[in-house]
């Protein structure tokens, strides 16, 4: 399911979260400039390497071989890349790193839909706040999920998750315009908010139980997913518990013109 925006405006611009994207999309680029491709083995989090600061971690890497009948891959084992920053200062800097387009424009994309709704009812600085913990909170959870790993990590995923969390309990009564490929055709549809992110946390939970004692789970950390979606519902919950939140959006009830349409202010109804 691919959201393409929500029926909630908000009622104050999204400095943070504009500056959360921009941040990613400009560290992607150094990325794409970076000459030796270590950098993300640089500021990474690499789960070994946390667990054991003070051990080098040797990964897994790959080199063309040539052959009496051609070139094939060979894999091979090599010191990781120093990291110039404290080990445990990775769980942080591996949120704002991806690998590739893809990866970060559906991060940028999920943050871009949800994250401007909830920085409007936390405030900028408690949003600021509030994402870069969800970020760390979910790099401890994959990091706990295997202390052993030497893959790297990276990715605004668990971040955002925890925004997606937090939205869930906000607005349970929004709606996502969605669009849902089945086979080669693409079908565009208005999901309940509660059902769209409910279905991306099942299948989250049952992913991440699948990928329990294996050593890759196909490239994704699906527990920092998850860590990162309880943290932001339960921060959330106690925000409300605390009345630490701006009020609502209010919401008008529809009243039918004599064209039989509806008029809502503050709230875009399809």
């Amino acid at each position: 399911m691919i959201p393409l925006r929500d029926n909630i405006d908000s009622r104050t611009t999204p400095y943070v979260n504009y500056a959360l994207i921009a941040i990613c999309v400009v560290v992607f680029l150094f990325q794409i400039g970076d000459e030796t491709g270590r950098m993300i083995e640089r500021f990474g989090m690499i789960p070994g390497r946390v667990a054991h600061p003070d051990t080098p971690v040797m990964i897994r890497d790959q080199q063309i071989v040539v052959t009496p009948v051609g070139y094939m891959l060979e894999e091979f084992e090599r010191p990781a890349e120093r990291s110039p920053v404290p080990a445990w200062l990775t769980l942080l800097t591996c949120v704002f790193l991806h690998g590739g387009w893809l990866h970060l424009i559906g991060n940028m994309l999920f943050l871009w839909i949800f994250g401007d709704n909830v920085e409007d009812r936390l405030g900028h600085v408690r949003y600021a706040l509030f994402y870069l913990v969800a970020g760390v909170v979910a790099s401890l959870v994959h990091l706990l999920s295997g202390p052993e790993s030497t893959i790297p990590t990276i990715g605004a995923s668990g971040a955002v998750a925890g925004v997606m969390g937090a939205y869930l309990l906000l607005y349970p009564h929004a709606k996502v315009l969605t669009v849902i490929p089945i086979f080669f055709f693409l079908h565009m549809m208005v999901i309940p908010a509660p059902f769209f992110l409910g279905i991306w946390f099942v299948l989250q939970f049952f992913q991440g139980v699948a990928s329990v004692g294996s050593v890759q789970s196909g490239g994704v950390a699906w527990w920092a997913h998850i860590g990162g979606f309880v943290l932001g519902f339960v921060v959330i919950w106690i925000c409300k518990q605390r009345s630490w939140l701006s009020p609502a959006v209010v919401e008008v009830r529809p009243r039918t013109s004599r064209f039989g349409q509806y008029r809502v202010r503050r709230r875009r109804d399809w």
